[in-house]
């Protein structure tokens, strides 16, 4: 299509932006029907070998007929595949919706389509025209203060994160060498996850998993199944209050994309101010390129404008953050990943 706005007509007499637009508005019920399929978990099913969908619906309390028709869909988007008349079988995007392996994405599918999720994203309308969170405008509090009244959903939000952003960090990770750092401290480090993986790549060095006092313990079994407890500790507090010091590394993980500019920049100064003098900040975020270039980034940036009062930055607006915090950015790995590793030390 060109630049001015004309309309090509495609052999159905269709315009090629019309057969797109329609592709793009199906993606609701595309999301939606996703979501149903990881909550009663179709790909854990047929993990074994295809299966009739009169047997799947038996499995999982379903309407045969309904099922049918919803696998039928996105099996013509090349999730699942139909491989005989009314029978269904995995393929390599359906797999990723499965329970029990590396980089699920069932939760993260689930988490979706919760209610709290699916109000919020209804109302986006809500931060296009204020520039304020959706989900506090429909629920009445924030992110994280609606999660920790509710545990269980909790719980949920935390599986489908923490399996998204591994599968991110990996990557980044043996992108970069580390080899010389003696005591990493993870900022918002979570369950551990990070903690575990570097410290198992880099034998000699010993780390800290820092978060919410309510939080932190949940890394001692991450950590322990690692075979990395005798290296790590467990450290609770605010990072926007203060961190832990004494690291000559400090990485901060999807962390600054939740939080505002102000508060971004609190943080990175509470390291700063801690921080080995020679040592390394290393942010691992979306960076978004300038311009029109696809990029996972950007639509992630939306989930901050629904959910938080944070954003996806670009490289330039990162480095204003650093500066603010008197570090300097100074190398960034991995720039076309959905996440980056931007590295700054003492400015």
């Amino acid at each position: 299509m060109s630049g001015t706005g004309e309309l090509n007509e495609s052999a159905n007499g269709l315009t090629q932006s019309t057969v797109q637009m329609l592709e793009f508005h199906n993606g609701l019920a595309m999301a939606h029907i996703l979501s149903v399929l990881a909550e009663i978990g179709v790909a854990d099913q047929v993990a074994d070998g295809p299966l009739e969908v009169e047997e799947l619906a038996k499995r999982t309390d379903t309407n045969a007929d309904a099922l049918y028709r919803v696998l039928r869909a996105v099996a013509s988007k090349g999730v699942f595949t139909k491989v005989l008349p009314r029978t269904f079988g995995l393929t390599p995007l359906a797999a990723t919706l499965r329970s029990d392996v590396g980089g699920s994405l069932r939760d993260i599918f689930r988490l979706q389509e919760q209610p709290s999720m699916r109000d919020a994203y209804a109302a986006i309308g809500h931060s296009v025209r204020t520039g304020e969170p959706a989900f506090e405008h429909v629920h009445g509090t924030t992110l994280f203060s609606y999660l920790t009244a509710r545990p269980e959903l909790s719980k949920l939000f935390s599986s489908a994160m923490g399996n998204a952003t591994r599968q991110i960090q990996r990557p980044v990770i043996d992108a970069y060498d580390l080899s010389d750092v003696r005591r990493l401290i993870d900022i918002g480090g979570a369950h551990g996850h990070l903690v575990a993986a570097i410290l198992s790549r880099y034998p000699e060095m010993k780390g800290v998993v820092f978060d919410l006092p309510d939080v932190v313990p949940g890394a001692a079994d991450v950590l322990a199944e690692a075979g990395v407890a005798d290296r790590a500790e467990m450290v609770g507090g605010d990072y926007l209050r203060a961190v832990p010091a004494q690291g000559d590394a400090y990485t901060i993980s999807h962390v600054l994309h939740q939080l505002s500019d102000a508060e971004a920049v609190t943080v990175l100064t509470n390291i700063r101010q801690v921080m080995d003098p020679a040592g390394r900040v290393l942010v691992i975020d979306p960076v978004i390129p300038e311009g029109d270039l696809p990029h996972p980034g950007k639509f992630m940036d939306i989930a901050m404008l629904m959910l938080t009062q944070g954003r996806d930055r670009t490289k330039a607006e990162l480095a204003d953050l650093f500066e603010q915090a008197d570090l300097q950015q100074v190398e960034t790995v991995a720039l076309s990943a959905p996440s980056s590793l931007v590295v700054a030390m003492a400015a």
